[in-house]
């Protein structure tokens, strides 16, 4: 909802609110903020809050943070007396133009024109997590704070109580959960969201993955994204949820067991570009330990009634009619992942691709192509397509894969690479 910077004004002093957060993300898909003081508010408005970029890209200028008015959330954990407040911010050149570099603007200017040639969009997010218990002195460990397992219930499920507190502080923070269960793995959780245009969308996973570290800490617990954190067990995966309307009507609606030719184009650009868009939806050495195990995808396929292939059409009862990405990883930028997964299916649309037969439940999945390996794989791909060339901004293209360049030259070079990959636990 949008709000007059009056109103919001208003707010912040009629409800005590004392510290003010601008938040956003960096090229990893973190969330990073500065906290100015409620005086702060019509200056950060007005002209922005001076940001210096270095640290967080390869931009060495000053840059101005800017509130989004529409995005004004209360930390519910924080006092009431004293309330802290977030808003996601614009990111602004010192002259009043956006800055090229970023992933959010990026995002939200592909939508205006995908909304000029008639086409809206929603995207949902399906987020597994592993909670862990921490040692004497608060550190995480990697010690599953249960043993249950699927959809099991208390007391097994011992995660049940950080979970339900997650989802009350997500739904008072308007993020809008659904669902929530105990998912394969020990100690590892599902949160469903509800779909939202594709921007609040990816304000909501990002802002979601610190809300889940902020609760568990709360309950001494440590929560991690990271995508195979225990080794032969079950991988977490970020399911992303896509939803596309063409001038009013849903271009995945089944028409005599059929979807749209329209559709079907759609989900060929997908699956098409799946092996360039990998490295985004799996930008760490440790994605690729969870492709290919257990229920994970890591062959380019689709279905209907098979769960396991990497694209999927659920069934259209009670629900809109969508598709789901089932090869992402918690560890992606959503907003770099949702405009590349939208310019993939506009790719297949412009250039009338045919959709493959979809994979039935008894298939082989030897038939067909498989994703990179490697982050070095999903790397060497990505860098050498003209379609993601085409489709990134240069600023963002460039700090992206010197992010991933950096990566792995650390990996290659460090004296224990498999020490080095799980220092990543501690922060994903």
């Amino acid at each position: 909802m949008e709000f007059t910077p009056k109103e919001l004004l208003n707010f912040v002093t009629e409800n005590d609110v004392k510290f003010i957060r601008l938040t956003f993300c960096d090229m990893q898909g973190n969330m990073k903020n500065i906290a100015i003081m409620p005086d702060e508010l019509p200056r950060a408005f007005s002209h922005g809050i001076l940001l210096d970029a270095a640290g967080f890209s390869d931009c060495y200028q000053d840059l101005l943070l800017v509130p989004d008015s529409s995005t004004l959330s209360v930390l519910p954990w924080r006092p009431k007396s004293g309330r802290v407040v977030r808003f996601f911010c614009s990111i602004m050149n010192l002259d009043g133009t956006h800055y090229a570099g970023e992933i959010r603007y990026a995002l939200q200017s592909y939508i205006k024109e995908l909304h000029k040639q008639g086409y809206s969009c929603e995207f949902g997010t399906k987020s597994e997590f592993y909670l862990f218990d921490c040692d004497q002195e608060g550190k995480p460990t990697r010690v599953p704070h249960d043993n249950a397992g699927y959809l099991d219930v208390a007391p097994l499920d011992k995660c049940e109580n950080t979970r339900r507190e997650i989802c009350l502080s997500l739904e008072e923070m308007g993020l809008n959960p659904t669902r929530s269960a105990h998912k394969y793995g020990p100690a590892q959780n599902e949160i469903d969201f509800r779909c939202a245009e594709p921007v609040t969308a990816a304000d909501n996973m990002v802002h979601y993955k610190t809300v889940v570290k902020t609760i568990a800490a709360q309950n001494g617990l440590y929560a991690s994204f990271m995508p195979m954190p225990l080794k032969g067990n079950y991988g977490s995966a970020l399911t992303i949820i896509m939803s596309i309307k063409k001038d009013g009507k849903n271009i995945f609606e089944l028409e005599d067991g059929k979807i749209s030719e329209i559709g079907q184009s759609f989900i060929a650009g997908v699956l098409e570009h799946m092996p360039e868009l990998t490295v985004f939806l799996n930008p760490i050495i440790n994605s690729y330990r969870r492709l290919n195990h257990a229920k994970a995808p890591n062959h380019i396929n689709w279905s209907f009634d098979n769960r396991n292939p990497l694209l999927r059409v659920p069934a259209q009862v009670g629900v809109h009619p969508r598709i789901e990405i089932r090869s992402a990883d918690c560890c992606c930028n959503p907003y770099i992942s949702f405009r590349l997964l939208l310019c993939a299916g506009m790719d297949g649309i412009k250039n009338n691709l045919v959709l493959s037969d979809a994979l039935e439940l008894t298939a082989e999945r030897k038939n067909f192509a498989e994703l990179p390996e490697n982050l070095d794989s999903a790397y060497m791909t990505a860098r050498g397509s003209k379609f993601i060339e085409e489709n990134l901004p240069p600023e963002i293209y460039r700090n992206f894969f010197g992010n991933v360049e950096h990566l792995l030259s650390q990996y290659v070079h460090a004296e224990d690479r498999e020490a080095f990959e799980y220092e990543y636990f501690l922060s994903e």
